[in-house]
């Protein structure tokens, strides 16, 4: 059974109290969302206990006082960035967001576009907003921001980005990602709230880096493993050490700013600022949700080995610099960790070593391995029928269902004429079936045939196994195991030379 290390219900109490009494101290508060609003997984692997939608849960408490903006940077949508929990890109992720905001009740006053500057597929975009109802605004790059700050709150500076009217005391802004304008976005707003004679404060909601926790902490390391290509390096505040004598984690980023940001805020409100340091600005409460230190360290060290395997693919597929590589390689050297420290890593390989070898081949075998949630390690290998990714689905629920591997869950008739299918008639140049479709084959089967129907109920066993593969998995399976839940690495390895299916 999988060890808890945090509890969701006592952070959620505690966060919301938190934030109830910052809010207090201004007519309105804009408060920077960082990380995912919904569907945290990082914060979910690192925290084990921790409900990845704790954070919407809190905000659905207080949405008779709060309202959200979302921005989201242009360049982002123009280059099809991938929000890479879920595999899509920006747009669609903003898309989700706001269904999933207006499911739990919490209005969303507008979708807010930074730093724009007319690109043709930005426009596509906001117009199927607008003709789905949504208000949309833009916001032009400000030169110079945010160390010019006579240029930030001159003529050019936030007086030309539009005021967006909100109604509630809490203002959240959010995003699909990182650098999307979150900050700046509170601070315009701050800016025209003076104007018209409003009371404005700004606050940050980070999860990570964990202010309260030791720098070296796995979790912040973890964080900071999560974040190589924003270049964001985990830091001791020395602005709140000045000020207070005590030690606190914060990120590079926001330990130079802070200084730029606090003379902004200074200048708009025209009195000195309440915040001594950038951890005064944040509303962090996640330390009292941990109850057990073991158990967190231990997850969040396998969450560092995961990113570096993220980093690795993310080089070969050219979404990567080589700075990211080092500096994750660095982290792996820093905390004593090697790749082959998460489980299913070595019998995937060892495996396909063994099938190579039994074939004479020198031809990279294509092969994943499960770790199931008693520990215990199935295979799975490509064959004339299925790929790896299918056989290794198929293969666990035999295990967990305690069915003989002798035993077909479908019959081989039924699968070749699925192939024949997608060879003759959808003309697809890949004759082996996917994990995708040989779960719609199983889910079929399950109605008349009762081995299938057992194998077919243990599906939701496999949430939260661990699996990793001997190659780049295709977009179609990545997408099937992370639906699973099954958190699934890889080697940076192309299973063909074949570009286009690759």
């Amino acid at each position: 059974m999988k060890k808890i290390g945090f509890d969701s219900e006592k952070y959620l109490q505690e966060q919301s109290a938190y934030i109830l009494e910052r809010v207090q101290q201004y007519d309105k508060l804009y408060l920077e969302f960082g990380g995912k609003l919904i569907g945290d997984k990082h914060a979910k692997r690192v925290l084990p206990g921790f409900d990845e939608d704790a954070k919407i849960k809190l905000l659905h408490t207080l949405k008779e006082k709060a309202e959200i903006i979302i921005c989201v940077y242009a360049g982002d949508i123009e280059r099809n960035k991938v929000r890479e929990d879920y595999g899509i890109t920006y747009d669609q992720d903003v898309l989700r967001l706001i269904d999933e905001y207006r499911a739990y009740g919490i209005s969303v006053n507008s979708v807010l576009i930074t730093r724009y500057q007319g690109q043709p597929t930005v426009k596509v975009f906001m117009t199927k907003l607008e003709r789905s109802g949504i208000s949309v605004c833009i916001h032009r790059e400000i030169e110079g921001y945010p160390a010019n700050v006579e240029a930030v709150l001159g003529e050019e500076g936030f007086a030309t980005n539009p005021y967006i009217k909100t109604t509630k005391p809490i203002v959240v802004v959010t995003a699909p990602g990182p650098g999307s304008g979150k900050l700046a976005t509170c601070l315009n707003q701050m800016y025209h709230e003076n104007k018209l004679g409003n009371e404005a404060g700004y606050a940050k909601f980070e999860t990570f880096p964990v202010w309260n926790l030791p720098l070296k902490h796995p979790v912040n390391i973890a964080y900071e493993a999560a974040t190589v290509d924003l270049k964001d390096v985990n830091m001791i505040d020395n602005y709140h050490y000045e000020a207070y004598g005590k030690v606190a984690v914060n990120y590079n980023r926001d330990i130079e700013t802070f200084p730029v940001i606090k003379r902004i805020i200074e200048r708009i409100t025209g009195k000195a600022s309440v915040y001594s340091s950038p951890t005064d600005m944040g509303v962090n409460r996640l330390k009292s949700g941990i109850t057990d230190d073991s158990v967190v360290q231990e997850a969040a060290k396998q969450e560092i080995i995961r990113r570096s395997f993220v980093v690795e693919n993310d080089y070969k597929k050219g979404l990567a610099d080589e700075d990211s590589v080092r500096h994750m390689q660095v982290i792996l050297e820093e905390t004593g960790l090697k790749k082959e420290d998460r489980a299913p890593v070595l019998p995937a390989r060892n495996y396909a070593k063994a099938i190579q070898a039994q074939i004479d081949s020198t031809n990279l075998q294509a092969v994943i391995a499960i770790e199931l949630p008693n520990g215990e390690m199935i295979t799975g290998r490509t064959t004339t029928l299925m790929d790896a990714s299918a056989a290794a689905i198929l293969n666990g629920l035999k295990k967990l269902t305690n069915i003989s591997d002798e035993i077909d869950l479908l019959s081989p008739m039924i699968l070749q004429t699925i192939q024949r299918l997608k060879t003759d008639d959808l003309n697809s140049r890949v004759p082996t079936l996917s994990a995708n479709e040989v779960l719609i084959a199983l889910a079929i089967s399950a109605v008349t045939n009762p081995t299938s129907e057992l194998a077919y109920k243990q599906l939701p066993h496999l949430k939260d196994t661990q699996a990793h593969s001997t190659v780049i998995l295709n977009r179609e399976n990545e997408q099937t195991f992370k639906k699973l839940g099954i958190d699934i690495t890889n080697d940076p390895v192309y299973p063909t030379e074949n570009l286009y299916y690759n």
